[in-house]
């Protein structure tokens, strides 16, 4: 990795671009070479926009994960069908910790008791464009009873909840079905840690 401190980077201008639900800034910036010296000006627009955690809930008794389905805006255009299979999601409010996050979401999308949280990795999924970066985890949950509509009216979600065996979420991403990357990511992890995960777990709750 190459060492880095801040006089490597010089932002000559921030300036905003746009303020919405979301925030876009255009940065003038330069920065230094690999073979030394200073590059030239770049004019970059940045999407600013808060952290966010991402749950994959998973039952170790009945070996299956908890999968949340609504439309994304992003896939319209790209995709045949914009609602997406996707883990339960939210971003950081103000003053909030990344598990805290994960517990409010996994109430509120899918009705749903986290009973504990594993980190998996944090990560920026666009780091080209946008200063996100992503809290992933898996969550122990017990899955009876599980399913249905959830979201919150009051910021038009209509979230649809399903009880997948783990083996058909692994060929729902196999073949396509489950194509964004939390999602992929979680469910790798959890094929390589799943048996843990099950040993682990005890007696159902």
């Amino acid at each position: 990795m190459t060492e880095f401190n801040q006089q490597d980077v010089e932002i000559l201008r921030r300036e905003p671009g746009f303020r919405g639900f979301y925030r876009l800034d255009v940065l003038t910036l330069r920065h230094r070479l690999f073979a030394g010296g200073w590059g030239p000006e770049l004019r970059r627009e940045l999407f600013v926009r808060p952290d966010a955690v991402c749950v994959l809930p998973y039952d170790p008794w009945q070996d299956a994960v908890v999968l949340i389905e609504q439309i994304r805006v992003g896939a319209l255009g790209k995709r045949t069908n914009p609602w997406m299979l996707e883990l339960v999601a939210g971003l950081f409010d103000d003053g909030e910790e990344a598990e805290q996050v994960a517990h409010r979401e996994a109430e509120e999308e899918a009705g749903l008791t986290l009973l504990n949280l594993t980190p998996i990795t944090r990560y920026f999924p666009s780091p080209g464009g946008s200063d996100e970066q992503v809290y992933l985890y898996c969550a122990t949950v017990d899955s009876r009873g599980v399913g249905g509509l959830h979201g919150l009216a009051e910021e038009g979600e209509d979230i649809r909840v399903s009880v997948w065996p783990r083996s058909e979420a692994l060929a729902a991403m196999a073949d396509g079905r489950i194509d964004n990357a939390a999602s992929i990511i979680a469910l790798q992890w959890l094929e390589l840690h799943g048996q843990g995960l099950r040993a682990q777990a005890g007696p159902q709750p």
